[in-house]
């Protein structure tokens, strides 16, 4: 087996992906900007090697990419500089190309979509992205797409929905597993009855690993698939069940978002994704069955609780001990 290289790996993706790497005693490389960051993450472990590089130096990119077999393409940008996405994977794929990279791997994302034309979203389905950030992430899945078969460079796309898990501070879900274990409120973006699916983050690492050592993958793109439909209502009043809590939240519609965005660059991005609040994007992931076959999913239930003894290991579910009884 060759070189595998994660570049972006800081991400909770990428740790994802690394762990599934390191549980099957296989070395690989992780890239990203900051040699401290990645050695805090990734430096205990002998089988990470720690590479940095610099994306907007076609030099730096290529030496990074040298001796890879594989490279998975998880590099994040800020939510407002959306533009880079493509200029990033275009500097990426070329660098690749130059270094003699057999494989690359994009971790996407249902941006490219838009709103969706049918109650489940397969691979086939229309890209019409109506927002920047849906087009932007439209022109990165074109250009992987069109680089494959450059150079002997093969390439795929597996798009995720939203994630949650252990160390993940950028969910939807994040503020509420937080205000859970403080005994605070939560704050949500809303409406959250809407119907949603949500990926747990250690699953992903497995999904991918198999993916990228499978032949049939390259040369399309392929959906992974939540746990199930819920919605954030749910999921928010069991993840304060699991602790003894009764819910606290207040929801942030889209025109609290755009308020709240004249004082929050953030928020202020998130307005033009509001439709995903309100139209669902929920992804048919039957072809990625049939190429894998089983394809873990941990349940919600399962999911939370895992997320919450990782926040706080003195959380008990509801049922044991009174909140009383629990550290603060």
């Amino acid at each position: 087996m060759g070189t595998v290289a994660l570049f972006g790996a800081a991400g909770a993706i990428g740790q994802s992906v690394a762990s599934a790497l390191r549980a099957s005693g296989r070395p690989y490389r992780v890239v990203g900007r900051s040699k401290g960051s990645l050695q805090k993450e990734f430096g205990a472990d002998p089988l990470a090697e720690i590479v940095t590089w610099n994306p907007d130096e076609p030099a730096s990119v290529r030496a990074a990419a040298e001796g890879v077999d594989t490279l998975i393409y998880l590099v994040g940008v800020p939510y407002w500089e959306f533009q880079l996405h493509p200029v990033l994977m275009r500097k990426t794929l070329e660098g690749a190309v130059a270094a003699g990279v057999s494989r690359l791997v994009q971790i996407g994302t249902v941006y490219p979509f838009g709103r969706p034309r049918s109650a489940r979203v397969d691979e086939s389905h229309p890209r019409e992205p109506h927002t920047f950030k849906g087009q932007m992430r439209k022109q990165q899945e074109d250009l992987v797409m069109e680089a494959h078969g450059r150079g002997g460079l093969q390439t795929t796309i597996l798009r995720l929905p939203d994630f949650y898990g252990p160390g993940v501070d950028r969910s939807l879900l994040h503020l509420a597993f937080k205000a859970a274990v403080e005994g605070t409120r939560a704050d949500l973006v809303g409406p959250i009855d809407t119907p949603h699916e949500f990926v747990y983050v250690p699953d992903v690492g497995p999904v991918v690993t198999a993916l990228m050592d499978q032949p049939r993958a390259y040369g399309r793109t392929w959906n992974l698939a939540g746990a199930g439909v819920t919605t954030q209502r749910q999921l928010v009043e069991r993840i304060f069940a699991e602790v003894g809590r009764p819910p606290k939240f207040r929801v942030a519609g889209p025109l609290t978002l755009r308020v709240l965005g004249l004082f929050d660059r953030f928020m202020r991005e998130l307005v033009e994704m509001s439709y995903l609040h309100t139209t669902p994007v929920l992804m048919d992931d039957a072809a990625l069955h049939g190429l894998l076959g089983e394809v873990r999913k941990t349940t919600y239930e399962e999911g939370i609780r895992r997320t919450l003894a990782a926040m706080r290991p003195s959380v008990q579910p509801a049922g044991a001990p009174a909140l009383s009884q629990l550290s603060q």
